[in-house]
């Protein structure tokens, strides 16, 4: 099991080292959420969407068949992943691979914070962490995959990849 945490956190910490761009605003935020919530609706996935810039909420949506559990999720979880500036996900396998559990380990409140996947943070290039893109709805990994998928083909699309992205 710890074989198959360590290769998963290693491709997550690729995804967060390729995946810093060179822009995002709010008019990127509505495009990428537009899109992201498309596919989950063409796809019946019972998801929440929220993409987040500081600590303002500049796009949300709710699909038919999620719930006030699901917001509650992903406000969760954009925590976890603005106060460690990296996928919410990678912190839970961070904590998994030494042998930790999150809601232990980590010393924060577990009401407020989890460390399940889904959530990704904006990284500016030479900026740093400007906001989180985050979907909940489905097992963690699905989630997690959900957002990679769009904000990879995004930021793709619109040519916004930043000059140190990639796996150095």
């Amino acid at each position: 099991m710890t074989a198959d945490v360590a290769e998963t956190l290693a491709r997550v910490e690729s995804e967060e080292r390729q995946l810093v761009l060179r822009r995002f605003d709010t008019t990127d935020a509505w495009a990428l959420g537009s899109r992201i919530r498309d596919a989950a609706a063409a796809a019946r996935l019972p998801i929440v969407i929220g993409i987040s810039l500081g600590e303002a909420r500049v796009f949300h949506a709710a699909l038919p068949g999620s719930s006030a559990d699901n917001d509650g999720w992903l406000d969760r979880k954009s925590r976890v992943a603005r106060r460690y500036g990296r996928s919410s996900y990678g912190v839970g396998l961070s904590f998994r691979l030494v042998g930790e559990d999150f809601d232990t380990h980590g010393r924060l409140d577990p009401l407020l914070h989890a460390a399940h996947g889904g959530v990704f943070p904006i990284t500016i290039d030479g900026v740093g962490v400007v906001g989180t893109v985050g979907v909940s709805g489905l097992p963690q990994a699905d989630d997690h995959a959900l957002v990679v998928e769009h904000l990879r083909a995004y930021a793709a699309e619109r040519g916004i990849l930043g000059t140190t992205s990639g796996d150095a």
